[in-house]
């Protein structure tokens, strides 16, 4: 699923992140507009938990396969549900393989009148195989970390916004044929569905303020260190989202130090589109333990979810919208 392409692990103060204030000393200030500072952070993680094991119980979501499917059909409904408008995008990639897959995106909107938006993305398919599986590296695995645990928050953040309604409006794309790159081939046979929704976006000449990424985000524990191109690329924005991180008490998981260059959708988002977009990705640089022992193995299943990484990762990024 991810290739990370450099590791450089610099410590650096979390209070680098707080952009200066522009302060004034003069008696006669402009009415500003009320603090959102008492928004309530609504997040439930049963709820997300549960949306991830709904996934899950499809079985491995490999695109072409009747799991696959069908789970594209569970995630339209539930998108419908929550957001003011829900579709598929369809579309074809090459794999790298002397073939093509079809590619289902499945995105919601929220506000879809508000100029000012942002985007909310994560993968939905599971890889054709175990490959790092010790005991079984030719079938998939279950997927629900990788891939099913973004979705699952995502999904929760969208039932919440309907109850309290942002500024901005909110695009959340759910991005297919992630994970159906090859190891040893090139970049492209990766994120073939953010590749497709970056060149052909749902709506044209589509533009957000910036996005946000959520990939492996349930493990128990999870560190999520800031990922070498989402500084590159989005830097504002990853101190808005780590400082937000650590204002709620979860700097136990949004750590203060760089982690390697990871190809994953956000990527492409930038290089293609443009947005401005992060990853929130697991990925322990510090200890060497890389993005987790489960990683494409088939202990990537709902053993390996917890609630209070789930907790973490969702009110993040729940204030995050609210505070635009």
């Amino acid at each position: 699923m991810k290739t990370v392409t450099k590791i450089a692990v610099l410590s650096f103060l979390l209070l680098a992140f707080s952009a200066c204030s522009n302060s004034t000393t003069t008696e006669t200030k402009k009415p500003s507009r009320p603090s959102k500072a008492s928004t309530e952070v609504l997040f439930d993680a049963d709820s997300a938990y549960q949306y991830v094991q709904e996934q899950v119980d499809f079985g491995p979501r490999v695109p072409g396969t009747a799991a696959h499917a069908k789970t594209a059909i569970y995630l339209q409904q539930k998108l419908a549900r929550f957001c003011d408008t829900a579709f598929t995008q369809y579309g074809t990639m090459p794999t790298g393989r002397g073939a093509n897959v079809a590619i289902k995106n499945i995105i919601g909107s929220v506000n879809p009148q508000k100029t000012k938006r942002v985007l909310l993305c994560a993968h939905w398919d599971t890889r054709p195989m175990a490959d790092q599986d010790k005991e079984d590296p030719t079938t998939p695995a279950d997927g629900a970390n990788d891939g099913a645990s973004g979705v699952g928050v995502l999904i929760e953040i969208a039932r919440q916004l309907q109850a309290q309604r942002p500024d901005a409006g909110v695009d959340i794309v759910l991005f297919d044929a992630e994970d159906m790159g090859d190891s040893r081939g090139a970049p492209s046979t990766w994120c073939l569905g953010s590749q497709y929704w970056s060149k052909t976006p749902h709506r044209p000449n589509y533009v957000a303020r910036f996005g946000i990424l959520l990939d492996m985000v349930g493990a128990e524990n999870a560190t999520f260190a800031i990922e070498g191109n989402s500084w590159q690329y989005a830097q504002p924005y990853v101190k808005k989202v780590w400082n937000t991180a650590l204002s709620l008490g979860h700097a136990n998981h949004f750590v203060n130090y760089k982690g390697g260059e990871i190809l994953d959708d956000h990527f492409f988002i930038n290089t293609i589109r443009g947005i401005p977009t992060l990853d929130i990705i697991q990925y322990d640089a510090a200890s060497g333990a890389g993005f987790g022992d489960y990683w494409h193995t088939h202990d990537d299943n709902m053993s390996g979810i917890n609630k209070n990484t789930l907790n973490a990762v969702g009110k993040t990024v729940f204030k995050v919208v609210m505070d635009l």
